[in-house]
């Protein structure tokens, strides 16, 4: 509840800095052709390197080292391009918080969890919460594209169903699904209030990286980082990746309403059931290719103006 508020009066401050003669405050606009096909992009990479995150052995290691490697790819972009306006500063700091959690809770959920159970569980309760919470934002979609969210929502749940489910892992997996509801709409109002959202977004990971490294030498001891050998170069490349995925994210919720960029970017579940199945030898059954069918659909919903 406490969350909600400061949500609420975050949102109350960017709404003022929006109507200043001043503001870089940026318009929403309904999803658009381009910005449809850069989030679906986005969703391949994101699936991507949540697969990789998935195969490792250590995954609060992985974790902790993608982070550190988005983090240092930031650097470059917080030096040449200008501070994100004083208004965002307050979400830039909230989110850095909220994305911890989100590392910490998905690394546990994939400790016990198959890849193709916790990750729709996580992704498909989240485009919902965060239709729920851009009303802050004074956002309401179209009918249509409302219907595209729950049918994206709906069909990525579907997809976990059937499966032989770890408890632990599944609360995970849902406590993910919260974190990633309320980091996007936060980075949404943000990155509006920002003035530039890759500025914004290069400074949120440079400070998310931070906490992460001090809470694994917390638990685990200092983190070793072996640049010779192969599986963390391939662990900073996903963390590279990651910074990508989720920059073109919030380049998008600057230009889209939240809500249905949230339920595009989750039809990531589709390449991830297709990399699971690829990679790490998991069934994709007649079932999951309905419930995909259903999420493509709702995709399509979600560029309709209505």
């Amino acid at each position: 509840m406490a969350l909600r508020w400061h949500l609420l009066a975050l949102a109350d401050t960017a709404s003022s800095e929006k109507n200043r003669p001043d503001s870089h405050f940026t318009p929403i606009v309904i999803v658009t052709p381009a910005v449809i096909a850069l989030v679906l992009c986005a969703a391949l990479l994101h699936a991507s390197w949540n697969a990789l995150l998935k195969s490792g052995s250590d995954r609060l290691r992985a974790i902790t080292l993608m982070t550190l490697a988005s983090g240092v790819a930031a650097i470059p972009m917080a030096i040449a391009l200008p501070l994100p306006a004083p208004a965002a500063w307050p979400y830039v700091a909230l989110s850095a918080v909220l994305h911890v959690g989100y590392n910490v809770f998905l690394a546990r959920a994939y400790r016990f969890g198959e890849f193709g159970q916790v990750y729709p569980i996580a992704r498909g309760s989240s485009p919902l919460l965060v239709t729920m919470g851009a009303l802050f934002a004074g956002e309401m979609p179209g009918v249509i594209a409302l219907a595209g969210v729950v049918l994206v929502s709906g069909g990525i749940l579907s997809l976990a169903r059937g499966r032989k489910a770890d408890l632990g892992s599944t609360l995970a997996a849902l406590t993910t699904g919260v974190f990633i509801a309320c980091y996007t709409v936060c980075d949404g109002i943000g990155a509006r209030a920002a003035g530039n959202a890759n500025a914004y977004s290069a400074w949120l990971f440079m400070l998310d990286s931070l906490p992460m490294v001090l809470l694994y030498r917390v638990w685990k001891g200092p983190l070793n980082i072996d640049l010779r050998d192969a599986t963390t170069l391939k662990t900073f490349g996903g963390g590279v990746v990651s910074l990508v995925a989720y920059g073109i994210v919030i380049w998008a919720v600057t230009l889209a309403p939240m809500g249905p960029v949230s339920a595009l970017r989750e039809t990531s579940v589709v390449f991830a059931a297709l990399l699971g199945r690829l990679f790490l030898k998991e069934s994709l059954t007649a079932r999951r290719l309905s419930a995909c069918s259903v999420i493509a659909f709702g995709a399509y919903c979600l560029g309709h103006p209505a």
